[in-house]
């Protein structure tokens, strides 16, 4: 107890150095504990987000837990009393209900005999040449969701040996019912007699009630009666053959957590191990199974990604905790050293600062958790590099990972703080004098090459990537399984520190070139200060790596995270063409498409395909095109173009013989024709820059300086060999053919996917020999393809106004009468990309770790000048004593700020854009390879870096504000009275 109360003392007499290292530790563990906290929040939306869009866009309940069993005795004989309907009954009500993880709203049994034939036992006014195909049903508690629309409720025992039944009302049609005739089962197999009489038609109370799996329409073959009854006549009595059982649940889906749905998962389990051990067949429908299914690999690989992600920040913290023990250490060096000279050993030290770090542990391992909530709640409202908007709130929570994941970075920290005393319990008293009086050796990174050890693994990690990407590339293996690579961030982080100590080894001999440059003309205060910092570099070195490491991170993490994020908007923006690409309906003359059973001929061809003239040419339908005015004067549409798309148009050319006959013409290949008004298209559609050999605009006006004029795509050029100035022929089935120039050759545009290739086709001079095909895209004007092909419906493509809402677009279509049929949202994908998981935690996590990064290197920055400030209180008193004015001294002071902190802040601008330039080319292999269809762009936003300095500003401000303050407030003779003790 009282070596406890000695270093409390202590730790209050050193209390502000003490709050520091608490405050490194709390956002240590804050950080480590919001990896899991954020985990479960992302998925949790995740989970919660499909179960709802997957009743939206199915109609199915998502709580929907359904299983049906054909009767294993229907074939043998009785079945056992513990086995079968009744034990599965027991299971499912007694056990599984209850371990579902959701609350059941819902749970019906249901039994089904065999299909009879039924015919009337009042044969004078019934039909009896109708034969009645029924079963009998029965439902658990069906009587406290129906209405009666007729008649009354059926007694729940036979009546005369005659079974009361109910109906819906498709049964009074399809068994041409009346209610109160009896009805008979004729059947060989049936000994008894089995008589049923209809006396309710019914229908559901509420047509949004769960109890109802199934439509009532599909009870219009079926006589519903009590399930006890039917249980102790069928199940039981064997009277009739129970074919099949049905069980239900409806589970409230909204209550769903990643900790139920693991429940749920753990109870499917077993509950199909049950259902296997009982039945022969047997089947099953939850639809939130097949949702389910994906989130043990979603959460594996999130997992990874959020710890690779925090990898430099975590390092950043390592090196702070660090930093700080070692100001502490330092200040009671000769506190250790005296122990050592009086007998204590090593071990007895270091326990004694082990305890005090055990304090400030504890309280980090319960605070640090319930501050990564806070955290997770940032990493959820971010959209960008320190980019926030208004999101719905994730739900976090405090469970028992985020705990271990505390405990993990608690030990973790208690280590990186107790290695300085380590060091120090190495020398006594006479010792520590010695070193105290020497000169200042070289650090231990410079000394065994630390700097360049990080730089050469780090360059070689770069090398080893481009290689396997360039392998993976090659094979048309897909990349994106290897987005959450950790080393694909760690490699930066390691680059980003050996780059810095690089520069740090320098950048004293620029201190030197610097004096020696002006040593004749500096003024005394700037020649102290030069003096000062070429001489004490060893001492302000942890706070320029800092500051480097801060900023070089900060630029990285900005480049990487505008890379990604434009990439994913740019290939969403390419991929649809404009801003919204909808299709709407056109009348035609068209015969209807038939389906199946006689739909198509005897090659499988559609009935337009088939329907053909009186001499076997192929029929040419004809479409009324609705008007195209109203679109453009829509008020939230800014342009608006026709683009005519055929996927499947087909590329002809001369089929030359061995005499050179070039009249007649072949089929050479299937390519996809677009079709536009060049003027409307270049100011809708979107390219990126640098995409093409020339703008995109001078393409356009090659267009519109012929009709017949196309452009082609590189690879079409290639594999039919054609050049600008050729003729091509292009049309298709049911339509005729038009001949064109070829005016360009183009590698990207609006839509088009390079990289998707179709069925082998013949080539032009391979004799006919199937090749890989390559696709091919031909660009012509529209109005010439209309009036010399044919004349078929075109997408429209909008450009909104600035600010305009997609749903007021879509409203202003309908109301104009246009029926649309297909639509693309740029916008609306947008935000999908921007809120998918992995997205949102690149996005959260970057912003986050540069945020702490910024906050960590200001206590830092506060707690190293400060200290450095009451350590030099002497000199600045004699420097104050000898004439300098407090102005002076706080010029002198800005000027070391200059030297040192805005140094540091000059090198992790230069170390940043290094980096970024190097690294941020890696996440490519984020991206899949057959959807990313745009080359990869390293993105540099000159705004992310303002917003970085803006920061990094008023940091140093605050700081030197303080600084100068406290400069301010020494007292010379308190200074002087100093040194004379």
């Amino acid at each position: 107890m009282a070596l406890l109360i000695m270093i409390l003392r202590k730790m209050i007499k050193n209390k502000w150095l003490e709050l520091s290292l608490l405050f490194g530790l709390v956002l240590t563990v804050a950080l480590a504990s919001s990896m899991p906290i954020y985990t479960n929040a992302i998925l949790q939306r995740m989970l919660s987000q499909e179960l709802q869009n997957l009743q939206s866009d199915t109609g199915q309940y998502p709580g929907t837990y359904w299983l049906s069993a054909d009767n294993p005795a229907a074939e043998g004989g009785k079945a056992p009393p513990d086995e079968g309907f009744f034990a599965t009954d027991d299971y499912l009500s007694q056990k599984a209900s209850g371990r579902f993880g959701l609350p059941v709203q819902q749970f019906v049994r249901e039994r089904a005999t065999a299909v009879y034939s039924f015919l009337p036992s009042d044969t004078e006014r019934m039909d009896v040449n109708k034969i009645r195909w029924a079963n009998f049903a029965a439902i658990s508690d069906v009587e406290k969701h129906i209405a009666l629309k007729d008649g009354r409720l059926p007694k729940k025992e036979p009546v005369d040996g005659v079974y009361e039944a109910l109906v819906v009302p498709d049964a009074l049609t399809e068994l041409n019912l009346v209610l109160g005739n009896v009805f008979a089962v004729k059947d060989d197999k049936v000994k008894s007699e089995i008589r049923v009489k209809p006396v309710g038609v019914i229908e559901p109370s509420d047509y949004t009630d769960l109890f109802w799996y199934n439509s009532t329409v599909s009870y219009k073959s079926s006589f519903l009666i009590d399930l006890d009854l039917f249980d102790k006549s069928f199940t039981k009595g064997n009277e009739l053959t129970v074919e099949s059982s049905y069980w239900y649940f409806a589970l409230d889906y909204t209550r769903m957590t990643l900790s139920s749905a693991k429940d749920f998962l753990a109870e499917n389990g077993r509950i199909a191990a049950h259902m296997n051990g009982q039945y022969d067949t047997h089947s099953k429908n939850a639809p939130a199974l097949r949702t389910l299914g994906v989130y043990k690999e979603k959460e594996a690989k999130l997992k990874i990604l959020l710890l690779s992600l925090n990898v430099p920040v975590m390092l950043m913290l390592g090196f702070y905790l660090y930093m700080v023990a070692n100001l502490i250490t330092e200040r009671q060096k000769t506190e250790i050293a005296v122990l050592r000279s009086r007998g204590a050993s090593r071990l007895q030290i270091v326990l004694g600062y082990t305890i005090e770090g055990l304090v400030l542990g504890v309280i980090a391992f319960f605070a640090g958790p319930y501050v990564g909530v806070m955290i997770t709640k940032v990493l959820g409202a971010s959209s960008g590099f320190l980019e926030f908007v208004q999101r719905a709130k994730l739900h976090a929570e405090v469970g028992r990972e985020a705990f271990e994941y505390a405990l993990i970075a608690i030990v973790l920290s208690l280590a990186m703080t107790l290695l300085p005393v380590l060091l120090a319990t190495r020398f006594s008293i006479v010792a520590h004098k010695q070193q105290l009086a020497r000169i200042r050796k070289q650090s231990f990174w410079h000394k065994y090459y630390i700097d360049f050890l990080l730089i050469a693994i780090s360059l070689y990690g770069l090398q080893s990537y481009e290689t396997r990407m360039s392998k993976l590339l090659s094979i048309g293996a897909n990349t994106a399984d290897m987005s959450v690579d950790p080393l694909l961030f760690l490699i930066p982080a390691f680059f980003v520190l050996g780059l810095g100590l690089c520069l740090l080894r320098l950048y004293p001999w620029f201190i030197r070139l610097i004096y020696l440059i002006g040593r004749r003309w500096w003024p005394p205060s700037l020649y102290y200060t030069l003096i000062q910092v070429g001489r004490t570099s060893a001492s302000y070195k942890f706070i320029m790596v800092f500051m480097i490491i801060t900023i070089a991170t900060g630029i990285f993490s900005a480049s990487a995270n505008r890379t990604i994020n434009k990439n994913v908007a740019d290939k969403i923006d390419y991929r649809i063409g404009a801003d919204i690409a909808m299709t709407i309906r056109w009348e035609s003359d068209a015969p209807p498409i038939l389906l199946s059973g006689g739909a198509a001929g005897a090659d499988g061809d559609t009935a337009e395909e088939t329907a053909s003239s009186n001499n076997g040419a192929p029929r040419k339908t004809q479409y009324t095109e609705p008007s195209f005015l109203p679109f453009t004067q829509m008020p939230e549409v800014e342009h608006a173009a026709k683009v005519f798309v055929k996927k499947d148009a087909s590329y002809y050319a001369p089929a030359r013989g061995n005499d050179g006959d070039a009249s007649k013409l072949q089929e050479r290949g299937k390519v996809e024709l677009m079709g536009i008004d060049t003027y409307e298209f270049g100011m809708t559609a979107w390219l990126r820059d640098g995409l093409l050999d020339y703008s995109f605009n001078s393409y356009l006006n090659l267009l519109a300086s012929e009709p017949t004029a196309v452009l082609i795509s590189r690879s079409m050029a290639i594999q039919h060999g054609l050049n600008t100035g050729d003729l091509i022929q292009i049309g298709w089935y049911g339509a005729d053919t038009a001949e064109f120039i070829v005016y360009g050759i183009v590698d990207y545009w609006p839509t088009w996917n390079p990289g998707a290739g179709g069925a082998p086709q013949p080539s032009a001079d391979d004799g006919g020999s199937a090749k890989p095909a390559m696709p091919s895209l031909v660009i012509g004007n529209l109005s010439y393809i209309q009036n010399s092909v044919s004349l078929e419906p075109y997408e429209v493509w909008l450009k909104l106004k600035e600010g305009s809402s997609s749903e007021d677009v879509y409203q202003a279509v309908t109301d104009k009468g246009y029926d649309i049929t297909s639509l693309a949202d740029a916008n609306q994908e947008r935000i999908r990309a921007v809120n998918d998981p992995f997205q949102l935690a690149i996005n959260g996590v970057m912003t986050l770790d540069f945020l702490i990064s910024i906050v960590i290197t200001f206590v830092g920055f506060l707690l190293y000048w400060v200290l450095s400030l009451f350590a030099r209180t002497l000199q600045f008193g004699i420097l104050r004593a000898m004439g300098i004015s407090i102005f002076q001294l706080i010029g002198m002071l800005i000027a070391e700020q200059l030297l040192i902190s805005g140094a540091a802040i000059l090198l992790g601008v230069l170390n940043g854009n290094l980096t970024s330039r190097l690294f941020v080319r890696l996440f490519e292999m984020s991206f899949d390879k057959r959807t990313q269809i745009l080359p990869f762009e390293v993105t540099f936003n000159p705004s992310d870096q303002v917003g970085l300095y803006v920061i990094v500003t008023i940091m140093m401000v605050l700081g030197i504000g303080i600084l100068g303050f406290t400069v301010s407030r020494i007292r010379i003779h308190q200074a002087l009275k100093l040194g004379e003790d």
